[in-house]
């Protein structure tokens, strides 16, 4: 059997979102199709980058480095993982980019569609590969419900969906540089978590192909607590299709528990969608019409009680798949994913931007 192909990774950060995305790459997994290897990470300290590697990587050596800047300088290092918070991803990948590296970035991708675009011209520029880190488009449950709605038309026409995030965060006892209370790091639930609740109804509610998404019509309404958005509500319609949707929220509160994160309808039938939070389902299950309820013309009540769940293993947290993704593509030469295209993580910032005007939040690089 031939060796598989490896993939040398340059860490910048060392916070909680960086653990598990490491903790990922370095799974046992027999069947993957990469070798993914921690060759460098980069540190507010290398105390900080010493304690990371103790906790996720205590068997690996790594180059420890107390700047993000030697990490782009490394010339071992093929791809840089961001995991910094939203606000610094503008300035991180530009000076990744600089120095001539490829970059997978955390999702939101940045604070607004103005830097995502000049981040992805740069890109262009030193011709390099740069992605958004939405974890979630690459899990397999998503891609086979994509092919479902969009392919196999499962649920005939979809017509409408909802989507929902619930994460409860106590503010007052938070120090005011968190990145839940810092507006310059992008605080507030749309960019956090919003962003799942908009992507699961924009999987839904798109034809299916992300580098030809419609940009939808926006209504939307924001809620403030000592100046930080907790609670987002917007309406989503397609105007080409009359399609619609709604996608929430908050950091005021936990999430139900059925565990439901999304709805899809449509004319055919309709789909669940569960998981422990909205990023990370495990199972959907599809309910077709119950014509027995038949009450002139109208069908009450709507689906049979019992659908066809579709259940998916967990490897790790879920990381490796948009992981392996991106190596493939990094060593086939590609400079965008196919998944999370340019024009994809564009038309989402573009969406946030204007649920943020209408809502009546703003950050400072939004003048």
């Amino acid at each position: 059997m031939a060796p598989r192909p490896v993939l040398r990774w340059g860490i910048v950060a060392t916070g909680l979102i960086s653990a598990w995305f490491v903790e990922d790459l370095l799974l046992d997994r027999p069947d993957a199709p990469i070798t993914h290897e921690i060759q460098a990470i980069g540190s507010s300290s290398l105390d900080k980058a010493r304690r990371f590697v103790a906790q996720s990587c205590p068997d690996r050596t790594a180059r420890l480095y107390d700047s993000y800047q030697q990490v782009y300088e490394d010339p071992d290092v093929d791809v840089v993982y961001i995991g910094t918070p939203h606000g610094y991803h503008h300035r991180d990948c530009l000076a990744a980019i600089a120095a001539g590296k490829n970059i997978l970035c955390e999702k939101a991708f940045t604070l607004n569609a103005r830097q995502a675009r000049e981040i992805f011209e740069a890109a262009r520029a030193q011709n390099v590969y740069v992605a958004e880190a939405m974890w979630l488009r690459h899990r397999p449950l998503v891609q086979d419900l994509q092919r479902l709605l969009h392919e196999e038309k499962v649920l005939g026409e979809v017509v409408h969906a909802t989507a929902h995030f619930a994460l409860q965060v106590d503010f007052f006892h938070l120090p005011p540089t968190s990145r839940y209370r810092d507006l310059t790091l992008g605080a507030g639930s749309l960019l956090d978590t919003g962003i799942y609740s908009l992507t699961w109804v924009t999987l839904a509610l798109d034809a299916g192909n992300p580098s030809q998404a419609e940009c939808p019509t926006i209504k939307a309404f924001q809620t403030h607590q000592d100046g930080i958005e907790v609670g987002t509500s917007a309406i989503l319609e397609y105007s080409s299709t009359g399609r619609h949707g709604i996608a929430t929220s908050t950091n005021q509160s936990i999430g139900p528990p059925s565990h439901t994160i999304a709805w899809i309808y449509g004319t055919e039938g309709c789909i669940e969608i569960k998981g422990e939070t909205s990023s990370e389902p495990d199972s959907f299950t599809v309910y077709g019409k119950d014509t027995s309820n038949n009450v002139g013309g109208a069908l009450l009540w709507g689906h049979a009680s019992t659908g066809r769940t579709h259940r998916y293993p967990r490897h790790g947290r879920g990381f490796v798949h948009e992981a392996d993704h991106t190596a493939l593509d990094v060593l086939a030469g590609r400079k965008e994913s196919a998944t999370m295209p340019w024009s994809e993580s564009i038309r989402m910032m573009e969406v946030m931007d204007e649920i943020r005007r209408q809502g009546g939040t703003r950050y400072a690089v939004d003048e």
